[in-house]
């Protein structure tokens, strides 16, 4: 048991290092293959990849944060709406009901309604 944990642990990182190393050659050759004919841009890198990896991360990422607004109370996800709808009253749900409705149609159908 103690030599699986020991394979386990080294396992794992090892395959999100290849993880990480099979993306960003995938990343350097769609690069190559379509940005220097289109935007007229410089062949990149394999490190370079990386380096686009990583930047991506830090700008669009989240680094494993995640958005807990409604765990903040402690509620499963999802719960502060169970919550408010149990709160509504039946006018309340009703006029909700209708919104969501019309918020769900199609275009024609929006004017359609309106007419």
């Amino acid at each position: 048991m103690h030599r699986n944990r020991n394979k386990f642990f080294i396992g794992i990182p090892l395959i999100i290092i290849a993880g990480i190393l099979l993306i960003s050659f995938i990343v350097m050759q769609l690069w190559n293959a379509i940005l220097p004919s289109v935007l007229n841009v410089h062949p990149i890198t394999y490190w370079q990849a990386v380096g686009i990896l990583i930047l991506s991360k830090i700008l669009f990422g989240s680094f494993g944060r995640r958005n807990f607004s409604s765990r903040e109370k402690g509620w499963p996800r999802g719960m502060h709406w169970r919550q408010k709808w149990m709160n509504m009253s039946d006018e309340e749900r009703a006029k909700f009901r209708e919104g969501w409705k019309n918020r769900c149609r199609r275009p024609d159908e929006n004017k359609a309604g309106q007419e």
